[in-house]
């Protein structure tokens, strides 16, 4: 069995792109669309391109914020078909789905797909654990939005038809929101105990979320490290509310 697997477009600009997204996860029985702040929906475009699949864009979501879109998510990757300068962990489609057999059922899922012209920002992929990346024809690597959701679920509903030996329950993992205030936490103390520059703390706050985002901290491990920092903020005099 799989997670609970959600869907995320992130300031989606053609409304029917929407509906072709839902038409592609209703063909593969994925249900759950969260969609942050597209240009335009609800749309006539959007439910001509669901082609049926209009329950699925009727229980869609709305957010301001990709943070507010997977902040009760436990394991958030992001597409991009774009190559970066820090790297992502990296995963092809198969890779991914391989990786989500062996999640538990109880767990949330988000698969982010960015703008259609620009993809995800590099703060985007901050909040991600994973970057996955779809190979194709290297001298043309643009696909459209709908087709990339298409590949994706569709390699989770192959595993469905060969589901995986589940292992015991893990430990909690922490949510997004959860490491988000875990982050902005140990980026004070940081500049509290004079470790951080102002012009090089965006490259190496980056470079720590890459660390703890490969290690999947457990909400005890988290509030552990919190601990950890409250402290040393103690001993600098430095200690505000988080």
């Amino acid at each position: 069995m799989l997670p609970k697997i959600r869907i995320v477009l992130v300031e989606t600009s053609h409304p029917g792109n929407i509906g072709a997204v839902a038409r592609a996860m209703k063909n593969m029985q994925f249900y759950e669309l969260v969609l942050v702040s597209p240009k335009q929906f609800p749309s006539g475009d959007a439910t001509a391109r669901a082609a049926g699949a209009d329950d699925v864009l009727a229980q869609a979501t709305v957010c301001d914020t990709l943070q507010q879109a997977i902040a009760d998510c436990h394991l958030v990757i992001g597409s991009s078909a774009r190559q970066r300068t820090i790297s992502w962990p990296q995963l092809t489609p198969r890779e991914c789905a391989r990786l989500l057999q062996n999640e538990p059922v109880s767990h949330r899922v988000a698969l982010v797909f960015g703008r259609e012209r620009s993809g995800l920002t590099n703060e985007e992929l901050d909040l991600c654990h994973y970057w996955m990346h779809i190979p194709c024809n290297p001298g043309y690597s643009s696909l459209n939005l709908a087709a990339a959701v298409q590949i994706m679920v569709y390699e989770l509903h192959l595993t469905r038809s060969n589901p995986a030996e589940m292992s015991q329950e893990p430990n909690l993992l922490a949510t997004a929101m959860e490491l988000e205030s875990f982050y902005q936490h140990l980026q004070r103390t940081l500049e509290d105990i004079g470790f951080l520059h102002p012009r090089k703390a965006p490259s190496i706050m980056r470079r720590l979320r890459r660390l703890f985002g490969r290690v999947r901290l457990e909400k005890k491990e988290v509030d552990i490290l919190r601990g950890i920092l409250t402290a040393a903020q103690h001993s600098k005099g430095t200690n505000k509310p988080c």
